[in-house]
């Protein structure tokens, strides 16, 4: 059990460094067929149930949002067990207007045949909100 930990772990890793890459195409291979990725609260354009797809499509949208390149995630403690990862993980990237989307997330992963199936995403909505859709 303590090697399916460390393996999902040292997934988790490998997904976010791929993530933080803008390499859409090799995070979107890290996945299931069947992966979703779900994030909190009600802000229009980012909460809400994504597939696999449509996940997919919302990063490529985003990628020109980003003068420094594509954002940053960077995962600060794990703890897995029986396929799921916990993350605490901290955000960085500035916009083109300025602005600098910096937040704090926990995630829950949850992993299948040494990929990602599906992901909980739990952040700072104001900020976002602020950042992303306030004039």
């Amino acid at each position: 059990m303590m090697a399916d930990n460390a393996a999902d772990k040292a997934l988790v890793a490998r997904f976010f460094e791929t993530f933080s890459s803008g390499n859409v195409p090799a995070l979107l291979d890290m996945m299931q067929d069947d992966a979703t990725w779900w994030v909190s609260g009600s802000v229009d354009g980012f909460s809400g149930t994504y597939g696999k797809a449509a996940f997919g499509a919302l990063l490529a949208g985003v990628k020109d949002a980003y003068r420094s390149g594509p954002l940053r995630i960077t995962p600060k403690g794990m703890i897995a067990e029986n396929g799921k990862v916990a993350v605490e993980a901290e955000s960085y990237g500035e916009l083109m207007n300025g602005r600098i989307y910096n937040s704090q997330y926990h995630f829950l992963i949850e992993t299948r045949d040494g990929k990602i199936a599906s992901v909980k995403e739990y952040m700072d909505t104001l900020h976002a909100q602020q950042i992303f859709f306030t004039p």
